[in-house]
């Protein structure tokens, strides 16, 4: 039987809402609805939901402080929605760990492709992996990145990450020493056509040393940056 997906479909609008949530439920995700930060952050905290699609300006509180707050407790993958003129904010959302963004007027049809792009991503997290046996597994001194079970163990203690940030991590460290430019990062990691800034990368690169920074030094060291260039991976011998 297959696990239930839930999603929470947030946004000050009711028309969106009931919007994204027709062609949600169409692809038999349960959904449910949040019209304020509020709300959308008591709920998400109370359950763990698969995705939450989020809209970035609300009365009170704002997107921007939602995803703030979830990424204090939760890796939950959080898509934003943000007006085209709000890139600045786009920018922001990024750097308190926001995975993916949507700009308004959007199609419900590419909300549900990048909702389908999210889950694949973040389908086999450690919280619904069973016992199975391992075969993509990155070993290093000091960091392990286990890929069937997208789980990453840093001087062997569990480090929790995004699904974006995980999967920064893991594209950087298949491919050791070799440099990536900005641009690189974007076409590899997003999978799409980005029309955002390259700071995108920086936020997530900071973020990702923070996260492994906290658990080891060692292993927030192998995230090295090339300057004028991008970042690499580099494995320390000692």
């Amino acid at each position: 039987m297959e696990k239930e997906v839930r999603i929470l479909v947030v946004d000050d609008e009711e028309r969106i809402r009931r919007l994204l949530k027709m062609y949600l439920e169409r692809e038999e995700y349960t959904i449910d609805e949040a019209e304020d930060g509020n709300e959308a952050l008591a709920k998400a905290l109370a359950y763990d939901y698969d995705v939450i699609l989020l809209d970035l300006m609300m009365p009170g509180k704002d997107g921007i402080e939602v995803c703030r707050e979830l990424r204090e407790k939760k890796a939950t993958p959080v898509i934003m929605l943000t007006a085209k003129g709000e890139e600045v904010n786009r920018v922001q959302g990024f750097e308190v760990g926001t995975d993916d963004y949507i700009v308004k007027p959007f199609s419900p049809r590419e909300v549900v492709l990048r909702v389908k792009a999210m889950l694949r991503r973040s389908s086999n997290t450690s919280y619904f992996q069973t016992e199975t046996t391992t075969k993509d597994v990155i070993v290093f001194q000091h960091l392990t990145i286990d890929n069937d079970a997208h789980r990453v163990l840093a001087d062997g203690k569990e480090v929790g990450l995004t699904p974006k940030e995980y999967e920064l991590l893991y594209f950087l460290a298949k491919a050791p020493d070799k440099v990536f430019d900005r641009e690189q990062l974007l076409k590899e990691v997003w999978h799409y056509e980005f029309f955002g800034d390259l700071r995108t990368v920086d936020t997530h690169v900071k973020r990702l040393r923070e996260k492994l920074n906290k658990v080891s030094e060692d292993a927030a060291r192998m995230i090295v940056t090339v300057w004028g260039v991008g970042y690499k991976f580099e494995v320390i011998n000692e």
